[in-house]
């Protein structure tokens, strides 16, 4: 586990987070009044926890262009964007968001990820002209709830699928941010309401983009080759990958959240596993997982943990489990 911690940790409240989280707040005395906050736009999240990376160079963007998923040639300064890199079986092994600022692309990825995606980078430079730094030591992220503000920093701040932006923040700034924080809690809540996927919980080594909701969001369909690319397009072209992500929406009346990895069950078989939960200040308890593309979408199904009562789950679609069907060729 990391050794790191935030100094916001040291704010009246605050509770740490453990596992991927350890080192930052899980919550400052109340998660579900802190989801409420960040939706009225009045807080922010301390993900300072989160690996950061730069790439400068005047080849980069043509360099992340040819090894990853995204299309990042002609990205303009303060446009975020999210990128995949695939195992050559187009497993996702790594997942980086960022935004360039004209001289430099700026991205985070997950706590303790950025010396293998650093690794692998620098594998890949070749005769490019990148230069790739750990800027992790000096740079924080922090999460706002909606969009960057007119004349702020906004190269250096990447808008999101949850409806706010993440800023790349110099760490001597982090203890002597203003406004009431929210926990990590909160904002995984906002994330499993999104529907956005995280490395690591909602995925696992055998996970595709076309499984995730990744596609057009994280993987660009008309780019040029990348590796990985003829799994992407395989599954693409004649649909129906193996498996769908799914946001459950959890029986309420069992006192507990279940934990990564807990068996999802229909009829007694196991039909996928659970990802991230959370108690939504909204819609209650929720969760992301994968299930196999053949459980009917309308199934009830059963959350199983050892020494836990079962949880009942209905499910809400938010990957098509004929993904792909629509380019199949009618013989």
């Amino acid at each position: 586990m990391s050794s790191y911690r935030s100094p916001l940790l040291d704010l009246p409240g605050a509770v740490q987070a453990d596992g991927l989280d350890a080192g930052v707040a899980a919550h400052y005395g109340s998660d579900l009044r802190e989801q409420r906050a960040l939706a009225a736009g009045s807080s922010f999240v301390d993900l300072s926890h989160r690996d950061v990376v730069t790439i400068a160079g005047p080849d980069r963007l043509t360099w992340l262009h040819a090894i990853t998923t995204q299309f990042f040639e002609g990205l303009k300064p303060g446009t975020s964007t999210t990128a995949l890199v695939l195992s050559p079986t187009g497993r996702v092994e790594h997942a980086m968001y960022g935004v360039d600022d004209g001289e430099t692309f700026w991205l985070h990825t997950e706590p303790g990820a950025g010396a293998a995606l650093i690794g692998w980078l620098t594998s890949m430079v070749f005769m490019s002209r990148v230069e790739i730094t750990d800027v992790t030591a000096d740079y924080a992220i922090v999460w706002r709830p909606g969009a960057p503000a007119a004349g702020g920093p906004v190269t250096r701040a990447a808008a999101d699928s949850l409806g706010g932006h993440e800023v790349f923040l110099p760490r001597a700034e982090l203890a002597s941010l203003e406004g009431p924080a929210a926990g990590v809690w909160a904002y995984e809540a906002l994330r499993i309401e999104a529907g956005a996927p995280r490395l690591g919980l909602d995925t696992d080594d055998k996970s595709i983009p076309n499984e995730l909701g990744w596609l057009n969001v994280a993987v660009h369909l008309e780019k040029g080759c990348y590796r990985g690319q003829e799994t992407v397009a395989r599954v693409h072209n004649l649909g129906r990958p193996p498996r769908r992500l799914v946001r459950l929406h959890l029986d309420g009346s069992v006192d507990h959240l279940p934990a990564h990895g807990n068996a999802i069950q229909l009829d007694g078989k196991t039909v996928g596993y659970v990802g991230s939960a959370a108690r939504h200040h909204e819609l209650g308890p929720i969760a992301l997982a994968l299930v196999k593309r053949s459980t009917p979408a309308d199934a009830v199904l059963q959350v199983v943990a050892e020494e836990q009562p079962t949880v009942m789950a209905t499910q809400e679609a938010l990957v098509d489990p004929e993904i792909g069907l629509h380019v199949r060729a009618r013989l």
